[in-house]
């Protein structure tokens, strides 16, 4: 409590910093991958893509992204261990900011999608554990976490294997794949309203204490799911065939038309992920600024200023903007080659596996799901459609994340606490 007292001013400086870093880290890695298949598809220019993650990670992440979040990351702590000593719980959260952020800063260096969700449980499991005690952990959280690396990206990549098959089966493969484009696009609009409308009632808008039944979410998302379809045959409608250009490619004039249903889920993708990605940055920083504004109280949840949300928002867009174009390759271009049909079926897949894993309550990684859905998608074309050589390399970075987030976070709880005790 008197470590709180004595330097709460400069824990709250040193949080803020190191909120920020963390949030720069989510932009430039993660939200980078939520728009790597729209720019590697060619359906958005770079340009474009940063400007639809601004304005839609800041509304999902602003509207839905947690009034209220958990203190103690997904309850892998247990809050009442350290309700006699808090300085270790702000250590602790001030060392997994720091160490997610170095983490990420060094996997976006390599272009590697990393997890923001596993770097940060990685770096809390690790303090906890060796800082506090291990049964202080909640090994069977961090079981379900494991087991959702194999999950998710398995998932996705079976819905975006049979979505992008439906594509061939009732569009590109037939007599004139331009008019069948023009007929089932609209169908797939009407799938990425729905989809996106189920993540937000469904995983979203709890934070601000709206609890809507499965039931009326469903409801209200086909509603929405109506007035995106409109608004998509409006758009199609000025798409005419390109013969020149498809005398190059055969299927230019119909990727065109997929690139209006990109220009849907990018926006969807990225609202989605601010609504539910946003509180990895600010999570801990939130919980360091409740503990040392109660002077030493321990809650279970704290509320969440909105400067804080403010932050991690300006942090995201600032990473996107100067380093987010690594990580936009790998998921773009390395995996396989992207056309709009193709990233469409991926970005869907990714949207409709959040909803699944929020329906069971899966701690799941957009990430993950997204590298998985583009695996599908580029199976879906053949083996050979596949660069192995980066597949092997993302999935080592994904295993290396979790130890990691842990040893980084080990070395710096014992910094912090040898500076300030």
């Amino acid at each position: 409590m008197q470590i709180i007292a004595q330097y709460g001013d400069i824990i709250i400086i040193l949080a803020c910093v190191f909120g920020f870093f963390m949030a720069w880290g989510v932009g430039a890695n993660d939200v980078a991958n939520a728009m790597g298949t729209s720019v590697g598809s060619k359906a958005l220019t770079l340009k474009q893509a940063i400007l639809i993650a601004i304005v839609f990670e800041f509304a999902g992440a602003y509207l839905a992204g947690g009034a209220v979040t958990a203190t103690i990351r997904k309850g892998i702590i247990d809050p009442a261990l350290l309700s006699g000593t808090p300085e270790l719980l702000v250590f602790g959260m001030l060392s997994a900011l720091l160490a997610a952020g170095i983490w990420l800063l060094v996997a976006t260096h390599f272009g590697w999608p990393v997890s923001t969700t596993h770097t940060i449980v990685g770096a809390i499991v690790g303090f906890a554990a060796v800082g506090i005690s291990v049964d202080a952990v909640n090994w069977s959280k961090v079981t379900m976490i494991v087991a959702s690396w194999v999950i998710s990206p398995l998932t996705a990549g079976v819905i975006a294997f049979f979505l992008f098959r439906s594509v061939q089966r009732l569009i590109l493969d037939t007599a004139d794949p331009f008019v069948n484009a023009k007929r089932y696009v609209p169908m797939y609009i009407f799938l990425v309203g729905f989809i996106i409308s189920m993540v937000t009632f469904t995983k979203g808008l709890k934070h601000i204490g709206l609890h809507i039944s499965w039931g009326n979410s469903a409801l209200i998302s086909v509603g929405i799911g109506v007035l995106t379809m409109i608004g998509g045959i409006f758009m199609l409608k000025k798409i005419k065939v390109d013969t020149a250009a498809d005398k190059d490619y055969h299927f230019a004039s119909v990727e065109k038309v997929f690139g209006v249903l990109m220009m849907f889920t990018a926006c969807a993708m990225a609202f989605a992920h601010g609504s539910n990605d946003v509180a990895n940055a600010v999570g801990p920083l939130a919980a360091v600024v409740g503990v040392v504004s109660s002077g030493g109280e321990v809650a279970q949840k704290t509320a969440m200023p909105v400067w804080i949300l403010l932050l991690g928002g300006g942090g995201i867009v600032a990473g996107l903007v100067m380093y987010g174009h690594k990580v936009i390759a790998t998921i773009g271009n390395n995996i396989t080659e992207l056309t709009p049909s193709r990233g469409f079926a991926a970005t869907l897949a990714a949207a409709a596996t959040v909803v699944v894993a929020s329906g069971t309550g899966l701690p799941i990684s957009t990430t993950h799901t997204l590298v998985g859905a583009v695996l599908g998608v580029g199976l879906a074309r053949g083996l050979a459609a596949l660069n192995l050589r980066v597949v092997g390399t993302i999935f080592i970075s994904w295993i290396i994340t979790l130890p990691a987030g842990a040893l980084l976070a080990i070395m710096f709880f014992f910094m912090f606490k040898g500076i300030f005790t």
